[in-house]
């Protein structure tokens, strides 16, 4: 009975004291939250040749020294490097602390490097196992690191700034929720290419602007920020949203409308069409009317059908003129090589050259938007 607690004990002993290898302090660690990647100042022209310029932001509490209004708690540092591992090593060599990325939120890219494609630097944070597949991706229209760096008086901790109203955003569906996950289920899946939301400096402030189309891992066009709700529709169902319709265009004198709590369901049909295929893509919208300046009267069954039929008109029209563009950019943002794909036979598909074929294409949108409500005023 002896020998066996010893053994017991030895054996408890010993799980102990191997158990207090690994242990990690809190204070002694930099929980990493945002990151961002730019290509590093007076690079050479010769894309191999390139070195990145790296940033990241570590939050501090204890910490209240920094600039700004009441300090900035978070610690700021920066490295260039050949790769993105690279970095973190010159990184590391700045700090007292252990740098571990388990926290981060978000991932920057400057415009520079989005057009030159940012596969590589994803599929580095995609193989780390400490780092969550739900981190966002996100193109800043400039320099990833200026906007990162700087020190926004009414927003001491930029990363944390950024992530939430990225998170906002999504909410309401002005820009897509980007993550790692998504951004690569897209970027290997046939027919269809990944985007990203785009943020940009603003004085004092950073603003949304718009939605970033890639053409695989390289950025291509933008969606501006007036026409990201309508982008929204065109690629997915939404469940809520709130849309400005500026009526002047419709030879209607100083109207405007504005929906909310829109929620919208599209169906694609696919039709071969001399040789090629025709895409018609339906959108059902309903919301209610939040505000409405003109002559017509709401109350009235026959001017509410008027602004159902404008506000359908204008949607419709903002959406042919984006899948125009997209076709020409060669990139299919929508998903549309999916729809095809799927009334294909797997050698037809694989011998079609897709890219060619989506140009050549004919898409055409038809949207009816119906108002739910539009108030309980009565004149």
């Amino acid at each position: 009975m002896y020998k066996v607690l010893r053994l017991f004990l030895t054996v408890l002993l010993f799980g102990i004291v191997t158990g207090c290898g690994d242990q990690r302090i809190l204070e002694k660690l930099g929980l990493i939250q945002t990151t961002s990647y730019d290509i590093a100042p007076g690079s050479d022209e010769d894309e191999s040749k390139q070195k990145l310029l790296i940033s990241v932001t570590i939050p501090r509490p204890d910490s209240g020294t920094g600039t700004g209004s009441g300090g900035v708690n978070r610690e700021f540092l920066t490295a260039i490097a050949q790769t993105s591992k690279g970095g973190r090593v010159n990184l590391s060599r700045q700090t007292e602390l252990q740098l571990v990325s388990g926290q981060l939120r978000n991932t920057l890219f400057g415009l520079s490097l989005a057009k030159q494609g940012i596969w590589e630097h994803i599929d580095t944070l995609v193989r780390d196992p400490s780092i969550s597949p739900k981190v966002k991706i996100t193109v800043v229209n400039g320099n990833a690191h200026d906007l990162l760096a700087k020190n926004y008086p009414f927003h001491p901790r930029t990363g944390q700034y950024i992530d939430r109203m990225l998170e906002k955003e999504s909410h309401s569906q002005v820009v897509p929720s980007t993550t790692l996950y998504q951004f690569t289920k897209d970027y290997f899946d046939d027919g269809i290419d990944p985007i990203a939301p785009m943020i940009k400096e603003a004085g004092d402030n950073v603003k949304i602007d718009g939605v970033a189309l890639f053409q695989k891992d390289r950025y291509i066009m933008k969606i501006e920020p007036k026409q990201a709700l309508i982008f929204a529709m065109m690629r997915t169902d939404i469940k809520q949203g709130d849309l400005n319709v500026d009526l002047s265009g419709q030879n209607r004198n100083n109207e405007h409308v504005t929906l909310s709590s829109l929620v919208s369901h599209r169906s694609v049909h696919v039709t071969p069409h001399n040789g090629n295929f025709r895409v018609d893509i339906n959108i059902k919208v309903s919301g209610s009317v939040l505000e409405y300046i003109g002559v017509l009267d709401l109350e009235n069954d026959k001017d509410r059908s008027t602004i159902e039929k404008l506000v359908s008109e204008y949607v419709q029209a903002n959406a042919n003129e984006m899948i125009a563009v997209m076709q020409k950019n060669r990139v299919d943002s929508l998903g549309l090589g999916k729809n095809i794909r799927s009334t294909l036979h797997y050698a037809q598909w694989h011998k079609m050259n897709w890219p060619d074929t989506y140009q050549r294409i004919e898409v055409k949108f038809h949207v009816n938007v119906r108002i739910k409500d539009y108030g309980m005023f009565t004149k």
